[in-house]
């Protein structure tokens, strides 16, 4: 079975898009400059894998010998493998690191280090929230069941306490994607043929999926176990809390981008259409933040410059904050929507006010109000 496709409106204002890759393009070549990774995402990469792997390092060695000692250094690796989500892979896998793409692959396959696989990561988030970014039954990213987090979706009793338990969920998140989401959504995309483009068979990815997640918990879990003399509980909890810091710092940047008061979503026509051609969408659809901060900026993977990441994805991030100010210009010029918040805190704050609002239904009221 095929999966359908959402039709975008190609007449809703296609010159705003021209104008601006040529502006872009016109950035890149007047400056003779790549649009890939330069030294400073190299360093930036060597960074987050040392802050990953080192502590694990000290670990397996026997460096490390007390309870306090331990904790830090699972805190520690929470920070470097968020970093490498964020800065490393996500780059790579959407072929943005280099212009070869056997590096890509190779950056992109760090997602194996921190316990996912590269080939479903790519699905949900190159084709599915990329393409159809805040669209009903297409963006899995807003498509969660037990949070509400769009205003097409049904509100159930439940979604009414949501402000107060998401955090929660959201720490538990890669912990979810370690033991059960990368099956449940090989599974899917196996029955929708969406592992097709990817170079991948169905038997094969359980293969690389089950390797893969045995490899990281020997590595991250059973062999600090065995080594550490500290008792077996105290190492789990210290892996936990890893994966709590990790899940926690991805949704609070992810989730800022698209889930806030100011962006719009979409539930298609009976054809599938949509009202806006594709880049407009993405401009209705996202949000930037703390776009001041070169310090946070440079440590989330530029993914606060999420506007530029939508319409250019195939430009390493660390180009995002020059070419903000043709995009920013280019859509005041064609009165296109530039969303941004002035601090991350602010945007935060927007994304918990929205899920309060869609949980108790004061949006939905609000909503019906208007009409």
């Amino acid at each position: 079975m095929n999966d359908p496709v959402v039709k975008f409106n190609r007449a809703d204002r296609p010159e705003f898009y021209r104008t601006l890759r040529s502006r872009v393009n016109t950035y890149f070549k007047e400056r003779n400059i790549s649009k890939h990774a330069n030294l400073n995402m190299k360093i930036k990469t060597v960074f987050m894998v040392v802050l990953y792997l080192t502590p694990l390092c000290l670990m397996v060695s026997g460096a490390i010998n007390t309870v306090g000692l331990m904790f830090l250094m699972w805190f520690l690796m929470g920070l470097g493998m968020s970093g490498i989500g964020l800065s490393v892979m996500h780059d790579a896998n959407h072929g943005s690191y280099s212009n070869n793409q056997k590096v890509n692959h190779f950056l992109g396959s760090v997602l194996y280090l921190i316990g996912g696989y590269a080939a479903n990561w790519k699905i949900q988030h190159n084709v599915l929230h990329h393409s159809f970014t805040n669209i009903h039954g297409f963006d899995e990213d807003i498509d969660k069941g037990v949070i509400r987090f769009s205003p097409t979706q049904k509100r159930k009793p439940i979604y009414k306490y949501q402000l107060f338990y998401a955090p929660f969920l959201y720490g538990i998140m890669t912990f979810y994607w370690l033991v059960a989401k990368d099956f449940e959504q090989i599974y899917r995309y196996n029955k929708r043929n969406l592992l097709e483009a990817q170079g991948v068979s169905y038997s094969s990815a359980i293969i690389k999926i089950i390797i893969g997640k045995c490899t990281y918990v020997f590595l991250t879990l059973i062999l600090p176990m065995m080594v550490l003399p500290i008792v077996w509980w105290q190492v789990l909890l210290g892996f936990l809390m890893m994966q709590f810091i990790t899940g926690l710092i991805l949704a609070a940047i992810f989730q800022p981008a698209h889930v806030i008061e100011d962006t719009d979503f979409y539930i298609p026509d009976e054809d599938l259409s949509i009202e806006n051609n594709w880049a407009i969408h993405q401009m209705k659809t996202t949000s930037n933040f703390a776009n001041g901060s070169t310090i946070f900026s440079w440590l989330i993977g530029g993914l606060n410059y999420q506007i530029e990441h939508h319409l250019f994805p195939n430009i390493c991030h660390v180009h995002y904050k020059d070419i903000s100010k043709i995009v920013k210009s280019t859509a005041e010029e064609f009165g296109v929507p530039y969303y941004h918040h002035k601090t991350f805190f602010s945007a935060l704050k927007s994304h918990f006010t929205l899920l309060h609002s869609l949980g108790t239904g004061s949006y939905d009221r609000a909503l019906a109000a208007q009409r």
